[in-house]
């Protein structure tokens, strides 16, 4: 506990000495940063292999490659995102300038997840730095190697007054929520999203909580089922599902399921080939606990494709179970592993009111509907993000914000939204010195009607 309270107040110090406002110093801390994911990239890539054993093309397209491209677009607008905004002012404040500041918070948290150790610690930490804060990072103990590569980029690049990395399990995490942060940005289950924004209401400290839940697909008709197949397998799969915005579950007209089906299999063999469990571009489970807890979801409904486990190597290949129903543990629990069960519906509009006693989730998937279809389904089905004909790829875009809703989670992060998560908007009015009686006592001698039209 001491510790972590000196971590904080030297953190606390540093910030108020207001080193990390000017835009010129944190410009030069992002290029400092970017300097080091560069160099210190196959050491990143060989954390990522030993936790998740992800190939090196996924985990730069998933990881790397996005952390790059989030550091270049936040450089391109950070001068924009931070000046001041002037706004207009007022006929009661007559003569004022406004505008709103954008300032940093302060000293803030981040507390990142295993399944994409670097994407999302250093995301969430870039935009902490562009907004001008200092930060406490604490990564997941469970990717053991991706966090001890991270901590030693983090070392060689900040001094620990304005960045810090602090390993540990469960006692060190607690330990940090019981100390008074400006922000807490936390990636994981909404269980413990409970956990964190119960000890930051200790302190009134505002949070963002990016969760997860059971994101669904919905498949609505028949329109090119194998380039669907393609993409819900891909988004799917990648990162063994171990992904926080994966599809869970898919729905599929009755008619449609065994084709849909068929079309699955095909391409689970032409990404991962006839012995999945080999394949090397197959991530594993991160450990034993969650392989056991996955392993366990096997046994609901039928299996249509896979199902074949490796104990040792914690690997599960890509699984497809039907016959499912709604109270079967696989559709109670979010999966987050590579098991895919498919259900059927009859009608679109019943559906969706099952669907609307559902937790909100994170992302809603849409394949083969009309336009109409898809926008009913929108408006019916409240979600963090909506992708219609694809998956995953609603991350990649920068200028969209990325977030939950629910039990999914609150705030967004990513680009401008990411900056702004950070960012106290502030609002700053400048008066003249002519001064106007009408606000002043005594007020008997003042017209009320003059008052209402001029507010």
């Amino acid at each position: 506990m001491d510790d972590m309270e000196r971590v904080v107040g030297a953190q606390r110090k540093y910030w108020n000495m207001g080193k990390t406002r000017k835009v010129s110093n944190r410009l030069e801390a992002l290029n400092r940063l970017e300097r080091s994911i560069l160099q210190w990239e196959s050491q990143l890539l060989d954390g990522l292999y030993q936790d998740l054993r992800k190939a090196d093309y996924e985990a730069y397209a998933s990881e790397i490659g996005m952390v790059l491209a989030e550091l270049k677009f936040t450089k391109k607008n950070l001068s924009r995102w931070s000046a001041p905004q002037k706004v207009p002012s007022v006929l009661p404040i007559f003569p004022a300038k406004s505008a709103v500041y954008q300032d940093p918070y302060g000293v803030v948290l981040i507390l990142s997840p295993w399944n994409y150790p670097i994407q999302l610690t250093l995301i969430p930490l870039i935009s902490a730095i562009a907004a001008g804060n200092c930060a406490v990072v604490k990564p997941s103990e469970h990717s053991a190697e991706s966090s001890r590569a991270l901590k030693a980029l983090i070392d060689a690049t900040f001094s620990p007054e304005y960045v810090t990395v602090i390993e540990g399990g469960m006692e060190v995490s607690s330990a940090l929520l019981q100390q008074k942060f400006d922000y807490i940005f936390f990636t994981g289950s909404t269980a413990v999203g409970k956990v964190v924004m119960s000890a930051a209401a200790q302190h009134l400290t505002p949070v963002t909580l990016e969760l997860g839940g059971k994101s669904p697909v919905i498949v609505m008709g028949s329109k090119d089922l194998s380039l669907t197949a393609r993409r819900i397998v891909w988004g799917k799969f990648l990162n063994a599902g171990q992904t926080c915005v994966a599809p869970d579950h898919v729905w599929v007209p009755e008619d449609l399921r065994d084709d849909l089906v068929k079309e699955i299999r095909v391409q689970i063999g032409q990404l991962y080939g006839a012995d999945p469990l080999n394949s090397p571009d197959l991530p594993k489970i991160i450990n034993q606990n969650h392989f056991h807890r996955i392993a366990k979801l096997l046994s609901c409904g039928k299996t249509a494709v896979g199902g074949r486990t490796d104990e040792e190597r914690c690997m599960i290949e890509p699984t497809v179970l039907v016959d499912i129903t709604r109270e079967d543990p696989v559709m109670v629990e979010e999966i987050f592993g590579p098991v895919l069960p498919i259900l059927t519906y009859k009608n679109l509009g019943k559906l969706l009111d099952l669907l609307q006693q559902d937790p909100r989730p994170l992302a809603l998937y849409l394949f083969g509907g009309s336009r109409s279809e898809e926008e009913r389904v929108i408006q019916s089905l409240p979600s963090g993000g909506v992708c219609v004909n694809d998956t995953i790829i609603q991350l990649s875009n920068p200028n969209l914000p990325f977030g939950g809703i629910g039990d999914s989670g609150m705030g967004s992060c990513h680009g401008k939204y990411g900056f702004d998560a950070f960012t106290h908007r502030r609002a700053v009015v400048r008066r003249g010195r002519m001064d106007l009686p009408v606000r002043y006592a005594p007020y008997g001698e003042k017209s009320l009607q003059a008052l209402k039209k001029m507010i």
